[in-house]
C-alpha cells in the first residue's frame, strides 16, 4: 500500500464521523426498516445443523442493513437464521449508527437478543459483530447476563482494547476541549480511545467469561483500530485469526474486511461451526 493512502485513511474516518455529527435532521430516517435481503425473519426456526440464531452487530457509523450486505447473505443461504440490529442511535443522525454510549448500546443488544431468541425458540445465540460491534457484546456477556445466552462471539477487526485510530489519539491531550467534545457529541467514539474509563472497566479482570467462545479475526492492514494487535484477546476459549496468516495477499482493511472479504466470511463460519470448519485459504474467497 502506497505510504499517502495509509496517512489519508486516518483523515477519511474523521470525516466520517464529522459527517455523522453535522448530518441534517431533515434526511430520511434509519435504516430499521428498510429492506434485508432474507435476514431478520422472525419466522426462521433454526435447525438441527445450525442449532442457534446469529445475531450480526454493526460497527460505529454502521447500521444494521449497509454492514451486513456481504455476511448477512452469505450466512443466510447456508442455512443459518440471521438477525441484525440498529443501536447507538443518536438524536438527529440518520443512517450513522454505534456513536452512543457503549454501556447503553449493550443493553440494547441484550434487548434484542432476548426478543431473537423468543421467536426463534433457541436458548442460545452466537454473536457476530464489526469493530465497536465486536467489542461491545462483550460488555452484555460480561455485565448484563449475556454469558448465559450467547455460545460464541466472534469479532472482525474488533476495538477489544481500544484505538489510537494510527495516533490520532494521542494527539487529543494537546488540545484542551477536544476529549470532552469528543465524548458529549459522539460517546462511543471516546469509549473506544485506548485507555478509556469504560475499556479499563470492561478489560479489567480479564477479557474472557468462562462459557463463551471467542474468535477474533484481524487484519494487519487496519487503520482504524490500531494498533492492530489491540483487537486480540487473552484468556481460555479464544482463537485469534491474522487473516493474512491464512491468505497473505489478502488486503483488506477496516471497513472491507467487515463488508466484502469472503476470506473473512469463510473464517466467520468456521467460528460459528467449529465442527465442520475447513481450512480458510485465498480460495474461500470463492466459495
Amino acid at each position: 500500500m502506497l505510504p499517502w493512502k495509509r496517512a489519508l485513511r486516518p483523515l477519511a474516518a474523521l470525516l466520517l464521523t464529522a459527517a455523522a455529527v453535522t448530518v441534517p435532521t431533515s434526511t430520511a430516517q434509519a435504516s430499521a426498516g428498510a429492506p434485508s435481503s432474507g435476514w431478520n425473519d422472525y419466522s426462521c426456526k433454526p435447525s438441527a445443523t445450525h442449532p442457534r440464531p446469529v445475531v450480526l452487530v454493526h460497527g460505529t457509523l454502521g447500521n444494521s442493513v449497509d454492514n451486513w450486505l456481504g455476511l448477512a447473505p452469505y450466512l443466510k443461504v447456508r442455512g443459518y437464521c440471521v438477525f441484525s440490529l440498529d443501536y447507538g442511535q443518536l438524536e438527529g443522525v440518520p443512517f450513522f449508527h454505534g456513536l452512543g454510549p457503549v454501556e447503553k448500546s449493550a443493553g440494547q443488544l441484550k434487548d434484542f437478543v432476548d426478543r431473537v431468541l423468543a421467536a426463534t425458540g433457541a436458548a442460545e445465540t452466537d454473536v457476530v459483530g464489526h469493530s465497536q460491534g465486536g467489542m461491545m457484546p462483550r460488555y452484555y456477556v460480561k455485565f448484563l447476563g449475556g454469558a448465559a445466552k450467547v455460545n460464541a462471539l466472534v469479532g472482525i477487526a474488533p476495538s477489544n482494547h481500544g484505538t489510537t485510530l494510527s495516533g490520532f489519539t494521542h494527539l487529543l491531550p494537546y488540545f484542551p476541549g477536544a476529549a470532552d467534545l469528543l465524548a458529549k457529541n459522539t460517546p462511543a467514539l471516546a469509549d473506544q480511545v485506548a485507555g478509556s474509563a469504560f475499556l479499563t472497566k470492561l478489560n479489567t479482570g480479564g477479557d474472557t467469561v468462562p462459557g463463551v467462545r471467542y474468535t477474533v479475526i484481524a487484519t494487519r492492514y487496519d487503520e482504524v483500530v490500531t494498533p492492530w494487535r489491540s483487537q486480540y484477546l487473552s484468556g481460555p476459549d479464544v482463537r485469534n485469526v491474522l487473516l493474512q496468516d491464512l491468505c497473505p495477499v489478502d488486503l483488506s482493511e477496516h471497513v472491507a474486511v467487515g463488508l466484502l472479504d469472503r476470506v473473512a466470511f469463510h473464517e466467520v463460519a468456521n467460528a460459528l461451526d467449529p465442527g465442520r470448519a475447513r481450512p480458510t485459504t485465498c480460495a474461500s474467497a470463492f466459495e
